[in-house]
């Protein structure tokens, strides 16, 4: 079912143009003043509304936009409100969204970037309303893994046909893509997610240390064992046990880790008696295991026991249209992380987000976030603030002349952006080059465009 979108617009030929851009979408709804918006909020609880700021109040009515944007947010505080003004200026932006405002949109409208805006208020408000409806811990554990591109659905959708088995799961994925936040979406949806999840990682401790850790001791099997350990296995009995990069853990182990897996039972260094053990494993790697085990690096019977169900979790570059979600999600938890307040992010700043390479994934993504919020101190994230890259990052320069070019021509862009207070045409004009090849360059590559543009 299609969510509900109100367009609040006066002009016929706008909401034709709207009519046609969003059908696809959304389930719309329209009104031609404050008090029908008013009306319809109250009615039809939509899950978001399109509202003009500069419509004309209603005969009967003296509202004004920030008015009408007040009511309708305590009306219906769950639905997501995107602004459309002509007042592009941050002040009235920055009061909108303190007003309770999902976004703001300055005319003219472009539609790609509108629909990006309301496809992604949608999401959200469905995420917020399902966690609401079920009211439990697991959905909001799984919504940490936001995104709505055709990978990471795929992912959610393996995800709920396996959580309550008790397969094992390798979940592949370059660092910082959240592998132990899908393995943890998995635990959570599962029938042990009421008992532990364990996390390690085998590529962190040395061989004899891990050895123990995995599998315990017991006291003077070693000179510093003084008092004897369970093990995690046996801390994660009915639980889960997460194995983060598998890839790393040394050959002897793996035949140990293969024999718990086959006896279900566990034997702590220095001891003599097997200890049973009921828990589900998960392991994680950002290797190719299969080219490992043909290298003799990595156990073949340990690689089929433990790819029973195979995750492959996509690189941030190659879902571009998570990135507006992940951003919200993750200014929210981060503002409650520092104790800071930052509204959001500037649309020009979030275009260059989106046109980042994002080597470092999530991970990168929060810290580049993190930095802008503490070093520029701001109601919302400008491009200025996201120009204070480290002096590790600024070194780490392309040596070919197309990576260099294009590497001088985004600081360019984002240095006469910044000059001209984020204003695009006045930009494109400095720059020499028309609106639509600035929104292009943007975007950074012509696939994030069209994947956003869907």
């Amino acid at each position: 079912m299609k969510p509900k979108l109100l367009i609040v617009e006066d002009e016929e030929a706008i909401r034709t143009q709207l009519t046609s851009a969003l059908r696809d979408d959304f389930t719309l709804l329209f009104a031609e003043d404050r008090a029908e918006a008013l009306t319809a909020v109250a009615c039809e609880r939509p899950a978001v509304v399109s509202l003009d700021l500069g419509l004309p109040p209603h005969p009967e009515s003296s509202q004004c936009g920030l008015e009408a944007l007040d009511q309708i947010m305590k009306t219906a505080p769950a639905t997501k409100v995107v602004v459309l003004t002509a007042d592009g200026g941050r002040e009235s932006a920055i009061r909108c969204v303190q007003l309770g405002a999902f976004d703001y949109h300055q005319k003219p409208i472009q539609l790609p970037d509108l629909k990006v805006v309301l496809q992604r208020a949608a999401y959200l408000q469905t995420l917020e309303t399902e966690a609401e409806k079920r009211g439990n811990e697991t959905l909001i554990r799984f919504a940490e893994m936001l995104g709505h591109t055709p990978a990471m659905r795929e992912i959610f959708a393996v995800v709920s046909r396996i959580a309550r088995t008790d397969v094992t799961v390798l979940i592949q994925g370059e660092s910082g893509t959240g592998k132990e936040l899908l393995a943890r979406a998995v635990h959570a949806n599962s029938a042990r997610s009421g008992r532990p999840f364990v996390a390690i990682n085998c590529g962190a401790i040395p061989e004899t240390l891990l050895e123990s850790q995995l599998f315990g001791h017991v006291r003077g099997a070693f000179t510093t064992a003084v008092q004897a350990n369970q093990g995690l296995f046996v801390a994660a009995s009915q639980g889960t046990l997460f194995l983060d990069e598998i890839g790393e853990m040394p050959l002897p182990l793996q035949v140990k880790l293969l024999r718990v897996i086959e006896d279900k039972c566990v034997l702590p260094v220095g001891g003599i008696k097997a200890l049973p053990v009921d828990t589900r494993i998960i392991t994680s790697t950002n290797r190719d295991l299969e080219h490992e085990v043909e290298a003799g690096r990595f156990r073949e019977d340990l690689f089929y026991r433990l790819n029973v169900v195979h995750l492959v979790v996509p690189p941030l570059r190659e879902r571009r249209g998570d990135i507006p979600v992940l951003v919200d999600h993750l200014v929210h938890r981060l503002n409650t992380k520092l104790g800071t307040r930052c509204l959001g992010v500037e649309r020009d700043a979030l275009w260059s987000l989106i046109g980042r390479p994002w080597k470092g994934n999530v991970r990168e993504l929060e810290n580049v976030l993190e930095r802008a919020i503490v070093l520029g101190g701001n109601d919302l994230i400008s491009l200025r603030d996201l120009s204070a890259e480290p002096a590790a990052a600024q070194a780490a320069a392309p040596q070919d002349l197309r990576g260099a070019v294009r590497r001088f021509e985004r600081q360019h862009l984002m240095e006469v952006l910044a000059a001209t207070q984020s204003d695009k045409r006045k930009a494109a004009r400095v720059l020499g080059i028309s609106l639509a090849s600035l929104y292009r360059k943007l975007r950074g590559e012509d696939e994030a465009g069209a994947e956003l543009s869907k």
